[in-house]
């Protein structure tokens, strides 16, 4: 714990300014890794939007309301706010417990994560339009980003939801993915299963943080924990996020990090992006071990997630689960979670392994496929056995002469070059469809390069689906962690380009990012770069464009706006008859509202490699191409639904 002044190696400075100390951290194979850690945003900060601790019990009752204009309650619900729980080192949590008024055991949903029990830093209202969640679909008492009450507790659940270690007024310091987080959840689940209104059998569910925390947790194997729902989660922090392709990457953690709220410290994930470039036992640790966990597991993914779509497709191949299922959606995490129709087949999962009840759910395919077809209409729930699926050929596409895309090798070595000006640095190569195909699964592109005025390069390799005059298909996503292009998407820093062919698959280079080889003048050398999981039908006279670019880096300063929605709670706690004249409080704040430290403690943005000219050879002894699979589209198969 940091507040042992053994284990702090800078004094604590005035309140506005900044606060990086050492501290240890558990991680797998070193109970005392040494990390560097930053004060967390103050709790009362008006962006931390925490309305107290409030160590009451409240029953809710049927019918009323959280906030004007959200889901009424559909039964009598128990609220236990700010229950303790201590775990194996001692530190104690705070949870919110959401269960049945008739005090039946019941079994339970557990949403894990630091964003706060209720409200919290971050919240829908923050993001435009709300990301699609319309207020009426939920009743403001769910955690950010996990399962609603008023519905779970109706369907005969109990709802836990903990403000995780070092949380608002939880002990410790707010930790991200590894030892720490799992063993805590470990602790947790057992804790829960000890309760008296807990029938022992716990369930995990949420998207972003809360299903990544999932994998973590799962792989700690918890004996109460009896299934798993992780709705879009990365599952290797530095090759899926922070250092994608080894360019490191710390705005985005930025935009997280500042609005974790509590009384101590956070892990500084960004100063590690910076610090540690290669993989090592920290970011080892930050790897889920998926091959430990055996529980059943609902899985859902997503084509256009910026953060977690590698993820989400990895936990489903990689567990170790003989019952798992896997649904791919074709919108973003927020909507589809609180879709009606997605939380009626997630109970029908829940229901099946923690209630007994047998309601066919193990008939369900194993698998169900969005195909993206912007053309005409997205195709949803195709089922199949296996991802990728059956079918799918692999067809290599060289780069060739005038921008083109060829299965053939051009004969004669040649070459197409931009120059670096921190603009639209780009080159692209196209390939005409010439009959209605469908590209499923993952893509490789293969490409010599060579920079010109610089001993490195950060590229960036799309293979998109465009219209007949190479127009973009813009697609249904709407969050801040999706993508708006029909596109499948890789990043390499070269200098990382190191290849574990014993790792690799046919689509998959294993890039090992544990060492640096910089180019010299003249140097021409092969990269080879996995590409992101895509599902698209391809009609004829369409395009499928491959987009060589200099990387940008999003800036550390960001700010995701995330504290600011003002989001209305009534003051005396609880819910409110609909139509009645209650106090409330307003939670959020100004842009600039948080303390100055905040602000201070960021990161700088990391340098560009990317200078000169960036020179990519093909044909002749340069086999450079892009490996797609390919499948042909049956008659069965061309009806559609969007």
């Amino acid at each position: 714990m940091i507040a042992m002044a053994a284990s702090i190696s800078a004094a604590a400075t005035a309140a506005d300014e900044a606060e990086i100390v050492e501290g240890t951290l558990r991680i797998y194979g070193n109970d005392s890794y040494t990390i560097p850690y930053r004060k967390a945003l103050s709790n009362d900060a008006p962006r931390a939007r925490y309305p107290g601790f409030d160590n009451t019990t409240y029953l809710l009752k049927n019918g009323t309301i959280r906030r004007d204009g959200a889901r009424a309650l559909e039964c009598d619900i128990i609220l236990e706010r700010d229950v303790a729980m201590t775990l194996r080192d001692g530190v104690t949590m705070y949870a919110d417990v959401f269960r049945p008024a008739n005090n039946a055991s019941v079994p339970t949903i557990l949403a894990w994560s630091p964003y706060g029990k209720e409200i919290g830093g971050q919240w829908l209202d923050d993001v435009a339009s709300r990301s699609g969640v319309d207020l009426r679909a939920v009743s403001e008492l769910q955690k950010f980003e996990g399962p609603d009450p008023a519905y779970w507790v109706a369907q005969g659940y109990a709802v836990v939801n903990p403000d995780s270690r070092g949380a608002y007024s939880s002990d410790g310091n707010i930790t991200f993915w590894g030892r720490q987080l799992a063993e805590d959840g470990y602790d947790f689940i057992e804790w829960i299963a000890e309760q008296p209104w807990s029938t022992g059998k716990v369930a995990m569910s949420g998207n972003s943080w809360l299903a990544v925390s999932q994998w973590f947790i799962a792989a700690e194997q918890p004996p109460h924990l009896t299934a798993i729902a992780p709705w879009e989660g990365l599952t290797d922090l530095f090759r899926d996020s922070s250092n994608r392709g080894g360019i490191p990457q710390p705005g985005f953690q930025e935009g997280i990090i500042t609005t974790f709220a509590g009384n101590n410290f956070v892990e500084d994930s960004p100063r590690m992006i910076i610090n540690r470039q290669f993989m090592d036992e920290y970011w080892e640790d930050k790897v889920a071990r998926l091959d430990q966990i055996t529980a059943p597991a609902y899985i859902v993914a997503s084509y256009t997630n910026t953060l977690h779509t590698h993820g989400s497709f990895q936990g489903f191949r990689n567990i170790s689960s003989s019952q798992k299922w896997l649904r791919v959606h074709n919108s973003s995490e927020w909507p589809d979670y609180y879709a009606t129709e997605h939380v009626q087949d997630l109970t029908r999962f829940f229901d099946y392994f923690l209630k007994g009840i047998d309601n066919g759910w193990e008939e369900t395919a194993p698998v169900r496929l969005a195909v993206l077809d912007p053309a005409e209409h997205d195709i949803l729930n195709r089922a199949t056995t296996t991802w990728p699926p059956p079918g799918q050929v692999p067809n290599k596409f060289y780069l060739a002469s005038n921008n083109s895309l060829s299965p053939t090798l051009e004969t004669m070595e040649q070459s197409a070059s931009y120059v670096v000006t921190g603009g639209a640095d780009s080159i692209e190569f196209k390939w005409t469809v010439d009959e209605l195909v469908e590209t499923i699964g993952y893509m490789k592109v293969r490409v010599w390069v060579e920079a010109v005025g610089s001993d490195d390069m950060e590229l960036s390799f799309t293979v998109a689906k465009r219209t007949a005059n190479g127009t973009a298909y813009l697609s249904h996503a709407a969050s801040s962690e999706s993508s708006t292009l029909y596109e499948s998407t890789g990043l390499l820093r070269v200098s990382q380009r190191h290849v574990d062919e014993s790792k690799s698959g046919l689509y998959e280079p294993y890039l090992t990012h544990d060492r640096e080889e910089l180019l010299s003048p003249g140097e021409i050398v092969p990269v080879e770069v996995g590409l992101w999981p895509i599902a698209l039908r391809l009609h004829p006279g369409e395009q499928l464009v491959l987009t060589i670019s200099a990387a940008s880096i999003t800036p550390a300063t960001v700010d995701l706006g995330f504290g600011t929605a003002i989001v209305p709670v009534p003051a005396a706690g609880g819910t409110f008859a609909q139509g009645a004249n209650v106090t409330l409080i307003n939670l959020g704040g100004d842009a600039d509202s948080n303390p100055a430290y905040v602000n201070a403690q960021r990161v700088e943005t990391p340098a560009s490699r990317n200078n000169g000219t960036h020179v990519f050879h093909f044909g002749g002894s340069y086999d450079s191409y892009v490996l797609v699979p390919l499948g042909a589209v049956s008659s069965s198969r061309c009806s559609s639904q969007s």
